[in-house]
């Protein structure tokens, strides 16, 4: 019974060996490089995992305001004109 344990045990950790050596996945591209160009006078952000170009008085979402102050930008300011919130 024992040599029958020891041998599932070897054949189980040979068969585990060649997953745990296998090269990991190549990784995703860069933000870098996948980032959006913006013009000057813009600044680069991502937000709500999508890449975007802020600027002041640009519409904004106000349940992503924590990660615009991340930019520098606030998303406290409602404009009751269009009924939406603006960076500033």
């Amino acid at each position: 019974m024992r040599r029958f344990l020891a041998v599932l045990f070897a054949a189980g950790a040979l068969a585990a060996w060649p997953a745990a050596q296998a090269p990991a996945r190549p990784e995703a591209p860069s933000v870098a490089l996948a980032a959006k160009p913006c013009s000057s006078g813009w600044t680069h952000a991502v937000i709500g995992g999508e890449h975007k170009c802020l600027r002041r008085g640009q519409f904004c979402a106000r349940r992503y305001d924590r990660q615009y102050h991340r930019y520098d930008y606030h998303c406290h300011k409602y404009d009751s004109r269009v009924n939406r919130y603006r960076l500033t």
